[in-house]
């Protein structure tokens, strides 16, 4: 079982693949979230300024010019193998697929790196799940 409070605790920096420009939306919330409790977040959106409520953005992963503990994807199941490449190369602590998203053979190769693999887990419940950790 993977410990999800222990890498939240020992995580800094978050980039969010596919926060969203709409203020109502769930990738929006959880990144404003993050931020609030202390973590460095940045935005991953191809279609996105540089910027989106404050939180810097960037067209691709791997253009984030420093090292990220958690990619938190907001991505359907199946698109996650189009951010494999990306993930590889930028070489992240841990991969979460936030909840009701999850693709085993996708996640194959960057859980063969040694990148902890997180599927179908909204990061904001586990984070609250914590309790007393923070």
């Amino acid at each position: 079982m993977i410990d999800t409070c222990g890498i939240l605790k020992e995580s800094k920096k978050i980039a969010v693949v596919g926060l969203s420009k709409n203020p109502s939306k769930t990738s929006r919330h959880i990144a404003e979230f993050l931020i609030e409790k202390g973590f460095e977040v940045v935005g991953v959106n191809p279609t996105a300024s540089d910027d989106i409520g404050g939180i810097k953005m960037y067209k691709c992963l791997t253009d984030i010019p420093f090292d990220i503990d958690i990619v938190d994807v907001f991505r359907r199941s199946e698109d996650i193998d189009e951010i494999i490449p990306a993930v590889l190369e930028k070489n992240p602590k841990v991969l979460w697929l936030q909840l009701g998203i999850r693709n085993d053979n996708a996640v194959k190769p960057a859980a063969d790196k040694g990148i902890t693999i997180i599927q179908d887990k909204c990061i904001l419940i586990e984070y609250n799940s914590c309790g007393d950790l923070f």
